[in-house]
């Protein structure tokens, strides 16, 4: 088939997917085809072991691309090696062969394998268990590990493979009872490690130095060899992650077919409306729902990711109605896929799928990685993944057999959506945002500390590894807490007991609260102490594993939240009273009137009561709740403006706040404005002139749609971040607007945000002005999670706002250094 016939069949799907819609709905945005690549074959390294070559070639691998036999011949070399390309590239390669070669080669030599997650380290397994590679051994050890198993892989397996947590709990904390297998450690590899993000990235990071110091000390130096999806940098982010210099491989050198990419608007509903009379738009699971419908009948195996397991379920109910109006027998090629699911069940979707019986699967996730799905037609994404790195993965699913696909792109009502459907730069050209981690975050390091001084003590030296100042200063806190012990020769652990089972790292730590089945006892799952009011308050529905609960009760003291199971069709949205301090400033930025701060905040925050919405957006009624309040010491980037550069006198009254995804704020009027894309803003660098009353609805505005437009540059997701606007703050004496780390110590994307504030600040504004809503809406300035039910906002102040900083940033920015482009 040559190139233009290939590149003809992602339109055709298109085309089938758009027929029937009139010209004046279109809602396709932006198409792009993206051109075929060759593959780029070397021969197999001279250093590979003969019984590996023989066995990949007996599993149809002929010979390898040349960025599997590059990143493998450096981590055979010895150097530790990042290797970073894309969707079906091949990366497991890289790791096997060096890995297996070692085993062949030499008896005792040992290998560590780590994944996110253990659906992913469970096919890896069985993809290294399948080369039937006699000196070999490969295991798994993880929480499915049956007891009577796991003495069997200490004393016997030399490559385990396992996850973050199993590492933490299970190995590192006995670490005495590996010894054999730690003595003759030669590779640790560490898959998708660009999942290791935000608090769990740190902990990782950590952890990762503890697995260091435990192999040292039975004499081993293991490379490491870390796998990612496309990332910026990632030679600077495996290096931070794993603690050693680390050489990247970028150059992808596997074969891809053509892709149509094209993205998609929903169109607005005129017989609906949401907050405030907000207009609202059909949601990307309907849209995903008869795209999905359109290239089944077109006979194009596709899959349509979506957000959540219910949401999965939905789109795919949504398209066999569609279908069986059509065809009965059509209905019955569409699913749902997603975690939750019995292992034999995914076993024969995938099957199905594969085999062409299932033509359209709705799924969440749990289809983008760890699951060789090859040869589809289509990809539908029902709203932005949260980064380029999973948008590309997701994307990377169609036409993995080298045939021409399309990929469609469904925006939700949301600021992040509706920049990307109107700038596809950011898509298409744009490199993959930074995966951010903090590993000197005090609320992580210091648990973390707590557990390499029990696995071994602390010697001076080796604090340069945990941080240095920064662990010296959680060290002497430790100390005073009588945690551990302060000698000449180090730092000592003082209890008999391991303090491991109490860090959780996939979290900040502390006392969990218990989410508990009232009726039956069963515990579901837990939820940070932080989190707790907002996530299971009184009234609150709580998702676990695709299931559907109502909070009955919370008992902070106790840690226990009661629920019942309901199927309810709607959801809530908590309220909150905000409140911030600033405790100390970090870096400081002046550009004329606008200043830009980085530093440690406290916020305080009290949920008051809660929302329940219908899913079209409609408000069914609000509930008061009395819960107490809550404090949280993280990390904020801010700008602030001053009076003059506003127009406005000092002192205006008003203000707002929005705590980790929830948002309060004392109701103050707005100048009832309506915006239109020729009426936005007044020149950059020049003076704001708002009328005083409509301040802090352009303040409020313009924090949403920042806190909204914040993952594009950092990997985190609105509930990762929080932020309070307001006029007059009386830590600064001037209108500000503040976006945090919704993590105790910060997560790293405050930081992210004042090291891109100028483009950040750029793309907010932009998502304002491509949202063709007159007033306001969830696509452009309104918060999903808003604590004040989205009131006051002023969509064409935000604007103006926006304008006057980014012209101040931009003309004063050469003096400062603050780095604007």
């Amino acid at each position: 088939m040559d190139g233009t016939v290939r590149s003809g069949k992602g339109r055709r799907l298109l085309d089938r997917a758009t027929a029937g819609i009139p010209a004046s709905l279109y809602p396709v945005t932006h198409v792009a085809e993206l051109p075929a690549r060759p593959a780029d074959s070397v021969d197999w390294p001279e250093w590979v072991a003969s019984p590996v070559v023989e066995a990949l070639k007996a599993n149809g691998v002929e010979a390898p691309w040349r960025h599997q036999a590059e990143a493998a011949s450096l981590a055979r070399a010895g150097e530790h090696v990042v290797i970073s390309t894309g969707t079906a590239s091949g990366k497991s390669l890289a790791y096997q062969l060096p890995v297996l070669s070692a085993l062949v080669e030499d008896e005792r030599a040992t290998a560590l394998y780590l994944s996110p997650t253990k659906a992913l380290g469970a096919d890896q397994l069985r993809a290294a268990s399948s080369l039937d590679i006699k000196k070999a051994r490969a295991a798994s050890f993880d929480g499915d590990t049956p007891l009577e198993e796991r003495d069997w892989v200490r004393a016997h397996a030399n490559w385990v493979f396992t996850n973050p947590d199993m590492l933490h709990r299970g190995i590192l904390s006995s670490h005495s009872r590996w010894s054999r297998f730690f003595r003759r450690l030669s590779f640790v590899v560490v898959d998708e490690c660009h999942s290791y993000r935000g608090v769990f990235g740190s902990h990782v990071a950590l952890l990762l130095r503890r697995l260091r110091r435990v192999a040292a000390y039975y004499g081993a130096s293991p490379v490491f060899v870390l796998a990612s999806a496309t990332t910026a940098d990632p030679a600077a982010f495996a290096s931070k992650l794993s603690g050693q210099d680390c050489v990247p491989v970028t150059e992808d050198g596997s074969p891809r077919g053509e892709r149509t990419v094209a993205l998609w608007e929903p169109p607005l509903l005129s017989e609906l409306s949401g907050e405030n009379g907000a207009p609202v738009r059909r949601s990307a699971g309907a849209e995903a729902s008869r795209i999905l419908a359109e290239l089944v009948i077109e006979g194009a195996r596709s899959l349509a990711f979506v957000r959540s397991r219910r949401g999965a379920e939905l789109t795919a109910l949504g398209a066999r109605r569609i279908l069986s109006e059509v065809d009965g027998a059509l209905a019955e090629s569409v699913a749902a896929y997603r975690s939750g699911y019995l292992p034999e069940e995914r076993r024969a979707l995938e099957a199905a799928l594969l085999s062409g019986r299932l033509l359209g699967v709705a799924t969440t996730n749990a289809l983008e990685l760890g699951v060789d799905i090859a040869g589809l037609d289509a990809v539908v994404l029902a709203g932005y993944p949260g980064t380029l790195a999973s948008f590309w993965q997701q994307a990377g699913r169609a036409g993995r057999a080298g045939d021409a696909a399309l990929v469609v792109f469904v925006a939700r009502d949301d600021p992040l959506d509706t920049y990307l459907v109107h700038h596809p730069a950011a898509i298409l050209d744009r490199p993959v945002e930074a995966a951010v981690l903090d590993p000197s975050n005090p609320y992580v390091l210091g648990p973390q500390l707590a557990c390499a001084i029990a696995e071994l003590p602390l010697t001076e030296p080796e604090v340069a590894a945990f941080g240095g100042d920064a662990a010296r200063a959680v060290l002497a806190d430790l100390v005073k807490e009588k945690i551990i012990r302060r000698r000449t020769s180090g730092w000592y652990w003082t209890s008999r007991d391991r303090p491991h089972a109490e860090v959780g790292i996939r979290g900040s730590g502390g006392e969990q609260i218990a989410v508990v089945e009232a009726d039956s006892g069963r515990m579901l799952g837990t939820v940070d102490p932080g989190s707790a009011c907002y996530a299971v308050h009184p009234g609150a529905v709580y998702l676990h594993q695709g299931s559907s609960y109502v909070v009955d009760e919370l008992d902070l003291e106790t840690g226990l939240a009661l629920v019942h199971a309901e199927d309810p069709d709607w959801t809530t949205s908590p309220r909150e009273i905000v409140d911030i301090s600033v405790l100390r400033t970090e870096e400081k930025r002046v550009h004329g009137g606008v200043t830009v701060n980085l530093g440690e905040v406290s916020v305080s925050s009290q949920v008051v009561g809660y929302l329940r919405r219908r899913p079209s957006g409609e408000v069914l009624d609000q509930t008061p709740l009395d819960l107490p309040e809550q404090s949280l010491h993280t990390r904020a980037v801010w700008y602030t403006i001053s009076a003059e550069l506003l127009g406005v006198s000092d002192g205006v009254a008003g203000t707002g706040g929005h705590r980790t995804g929830t948002e309060a704020l004392e109701p103050v009027g707005t100048g009832g404005s309506t915006v239109g894309a020729g009426e936005l803003g007044g020149a950059p660098g020049t003076g704001a002139e708002l009328d005083p009353a409509r301040v802090p609805g352009a303040l409020h505005a313009a924090e949403h749609a920042a806190i909204g437009l914040l993952p594009l540059f950092a990997t985190c997701d609105r509930w990762d971040i929080g932020g309070v606007s307001t006029a007059w703050h009386e830590d600064t004496g001037e209108a500000t607007v503040f976006v945090h780390d919704g993590h105790p110590g910060g997560a790293g994307f405050a930081d992210r945000g004042f090291a891109a504030i100028v483009p950040w600040l750029a793309a907010t504004r932009e998502a304002i002005v491509s949202c063709e809503c007159p007033a306001g809406c969830p696509s452009c300035v309104q918060s999903p999670k808003c604590g004040n039910g989205n009131d006051p906002l002023d969509k064409a102040g935000a604007v103006t706002v926006l304008d006057t900083v980014l012209g101040a940033l931009r003309q004063h920015g050469s003096v400062s250094g603050h780095g604007v482009a």
